[in-house]
């Protein structure tokens, strides 16, 4: 399954020319490009762009620390990432229940 620039820049409410840079400065970002050029990511771009977007918003993380801590802890950054995903599912799901009570 693959995203197209359009759905991953929704996504993550950002401008299409910001996913371009990120390509650009972090390797573990390399969507597909059919002939024409259209990007195409794959789910595992997403949850690396998730690590990016997490690292750089929440944790204030400047690109060049980004990179870095990526280049350094690549195996424990996914995990902590795949942690906190499913605590926010967790916590949408608790909040759609109380919801319902």
């Amino acid at each position: 399954m693959y995203y197209t620039m359009g759905e991953v820049s929704a996504m993550f409410d950002v401008n299409q020319s910001l996913l371009r840079y990120y390509e650009r400065e972090f390797d573990i970002l390399q969507p597909k490009k059919n002939k024409k050029g259209n990007r195409y990511f794959t789910p595992e771009d997403v949850e690396n762009l998730k690590i990016i977007f997490h690292l750089i918003r929440d944790k204030g993380y400047t690109l060049a620390g980004a990179k870095e801590h990526l280049k350094n802890n690549i195996g424990d950054t996914k995990d902590n990432q795949n942690i906190i995903t499913a605590l926010e599912n967790l916590k949408k799901f608790l909040l759609e229940v109380r919801e319902e009570l």
